[in-house]
């Protein structure tokens, strides 16, 4: 049943991989699947070890130099919340660093002021700044450098 030990193997790598995250040990992984493979077909030890070697290399080699760029690259779109960050806003309802009102890409969004001494007047313009949960964290247009 070497098999079953490669399986094992295989198992072992995974949860390595699964705490450093270096696509190092989930290839090899892969590699320890396809030796069981190959010894649940029947091919002696000298072709399961060459069956891990070459899957080995190969991942090491070519998938994870094209891993690494992907997971590298930033995203191309900012999507959700993070989409607000930056936006400039109107103050609907008077804005202070517990409670206020604005309104943000035509929908209105509670907000409070960033630093806790401002209180922004209703109509002023403001920058969001961050986004906490369901409330923006705005900053007064005039006061920016």
């Amino acid at each position: 049943m070497p098999w079953f030990a490669w399986l094992l193997a295989a198992a072992a790598l995974g949860v390595a991989e699964f705490f450093t995250l270096t696509l190092v040990f989930g290839l090899l992984a892969g590699a320890a699947l396809v030796a069981a493979v190959v010894a649940g077909l029947g091919v002696g030890l000298l072709g399961q070890l060459v069956a891990l070697g070459l899957t080995a290399v190969a991942g090491l080699a070519l998938v994870r130099p094209v891993a690494l760029r992907q997971i590298a690259q930033a995203p191309l779109t900012v999507e959700g919340s993070d989409a607000l960050i930056g936006k400039r806003a109107e103050v609907v309802q008077e804005v202070t660093a517990t409670h206020g009102l604005i309104k943000l890409s035509g929908e209105e969004w509670s907000a409070r002021a960033l630093d806790e001494s401002h209180v922004i007047p209703v109509g002023a313009l403001v920058d969001v700044m961050e986004i906490d949960g369901a409330t923006a964290v705005v900053y007064p247009r005039e006061l920016l450098p």
